[in-house]
């Protein structure tokens, strides 16, 4: 089975179709699949559901598609980078459905796992818990939250084999496995494709069996809020 492509725009060949349910991994600007993302841009794909721990910033990552109005409905996180997205939701233009970011992941993970529904406290007695099944469990009281599982999974990883076997760097290594899980195709892009074989399995994150498509390319690596201070010498 090939598994490897050319271009990210060959990868998305033939999976793209307006209104379709995509996951996308990353955290902040940190391991988004900012190739991926722009050919979804190029494709004209619209009526986007898309799950993703934030929507990236105004003029990169997830953003690009809020600017040119392909998103129709985010599961997010946290939203506050994105002036754009702020806008698009005042003004009813984009619907938002917010998760605590555990919940959000372990719904990921959930889907990817095939196990539909998981009890959690997180959210318990806040507007997250509203029109949810309540459960007691131990004197406790849970929410029900539903597994997801999208018709696209987008990913960004550090290494992979061509068997898809994937290796995630540092904080990449975060939305990026469970979001691949529950994909019923997951694509992801690499920064670099190693021979069969030379990864050792120990630390390998992601096994290839999750992984249907892959594409290597040159990565911007954009730092979302530069932080810096003076040197203690100076």
């Amino acid at each position: 089975m090939k598994k490897v492509y050319a271009t990210a725009a060959e990868a998305l060949d033939g999976l793209l179709q307006d209104g379709m349910f995509i996951a996308a991994g990353g955290f902040g600007l940190c391991g988004i699949p900012e190739l991926l993302i722009a050919a979804i841009r190029d494709a004209g794909t619209k009526d986007l559901t898309v799950a993703s721990n934030n929507c990236g910033v105004d003029d990169f990552g997830l953003g690009i598609l809020l600017q040119t109005r392909q998103i129709r409905k985010m599961i997010s996180s946290y939203v506050g980078e994105n002036a754009e997205f702020m806008r698009q939701y005042l003004s009813g233009e984009l619907e938002l459905e917010f998760n605590p970011q555990g919940t959000l992941a372990e719904r990921m993970r959930a889907g990817g796992c095939g196990i539909p529904g998981f009890y959690t406290k997180t959210g318990v007695g806040t507007v997250i818990a509203e029109g949810k099944e309540h459960k007691e469990f131990g004197g406790q009281t849970y929410i029900l939250e539903h597994g997801i599982v999208a018709d696209l999974s987008i990913v960004k990883a550090w290494k992979a084999d061509d068997t898809g076997n994937l290796v995630f760097r540092k904080t990449a290594r975060n939305f990026n496995p469970p979001a691949a899980m529950c994909g019923r195709v997951c694509v992801a892009e690499v920064e670099e494709i190693v021979p069969r074989g030379s990864l050792d399995p120990d630390l390998i994150h992601l096994p290839g069996i999750y992984v249907h498509r892959i594409v290597q390319g040159q990565h911007e690596k954009r730092i979302e809020q530069r932080t810096v201070r003076k040197r203690e010498d100076a």
